[in-house]
């Protein structure tokens, strides 16, 4: 039986993670996706980490390859889409899962340096993707474009600069979804809640100097959902069914994953 991206050509942004407990949303989409019989070439920009998950992929029989990339370079992006065609053939899903948030603050204390940090990487490096890609979707007469997001971009207050790239994230995708469908170009993305990865929960219980087990305490208890995060696969999931043919006739939705968080904000 054939897999629900068989054959295609995948790019995953953000395919590496950093050192935790659990798995990545990057990392556990780019595993799934072979798994469905995607072709995945993993970027990130630390080579070893995508170098990881390439390796992974390979020892359970998928088909992947790594590359080395910073988002916030154009010439890197293109390098990156240059690389899907000249080692896949063709570029038909794009993944953009690279988000960063340290140093962020309410308005009244964040500095200017790091909200052009990350407002950079955010939402300046995921236009660069899509801008870089773009072209070969449209030669090719399609292509799905996935971009990760969060329900801060609806809510919350004491990260700025997070918050404002996500909320950027989410018109960027319907601005992208509107401009590209007369070329059957589509464009998606995932609005997380809390997920039970180690950027979030070893990131947090780091930068706080607690323990990983009472940040992800913390963290379940504000989860309607049986008060339990998400994880990697969550993301992962959802992602494909996005990407894949299933979701042909979807396009420009913001799709939460937050374990019904966004019900209480509206």
């Amino acid at each position: 039986m054939a897999g629900r991206v068989d054959g295609k050509a995948v790019v995953v942004v953000g395919a590496g993670q950093t050192p935790g407990e659990t798995i990545g949303n990057g990392r556990a989409m780019a595993i799934l996706f072979a798994r469905e019989g995607g072709r995945v070439l993993c970027v990130d920009r630390v080579a070893e980490r995508a170098e990881e998950t390439a390796a992974m992929i390979a020892e359970a029989g998928g088909e992947a390859l790594f590359i080395a990339a910073d988002i916030v370079k154009a010439a890197d992006c293109a390098k990156v889409v240059e690389d899907a065609k000249a080692r896949l053939g063709r570029l038909d899903i794009l993944i953009n899962n690279v988000g960063i948030g340290g140093g962020d603050a309410p308005a009244h204390r964040l500095e200017e340096a790091a909200f052009d940090r990350i407002l950079s990487v955010n939402l300046k490096g995921m236009w660069l993707t899509i801008k870089a890609a773009l072209p070969v979707m449209r030669e090719q007469g399609g292509g799905a474009i996935v971009n990760i997001s969060s329900l801060a971009a609806r809510a919350g207050g004491i990260q700025l600069a997070y918050e404002v790239s996500k909320a950027g994230v989410n018109r960027l995708t319907t601005s992208v979804a509107q401009s590209n469908a007369r070329y059957g170009v589509r464009c998606n993305a995932i609005e997380m809640g809390y997920m039970d990865t180690p950027m979030a929960v070893s990131g947090i219980a780091q930068a706080s100097g607690r323990a990983t087990s009472e940040v992800r305490a913390e963290r379940d208890a504000r989860v309607p959902l049986r008060g339990k995060m998400g994880d990697g696969w969550d993301t992962a999931h959802a992602a494909l069914f996005l990407a894949s043919d299933d979701a042909r006739f979807i396009s420009g939705a913001i799709v939460p994953v937050d374990g019904a968080m966004g019900t209480r904000i509206g």
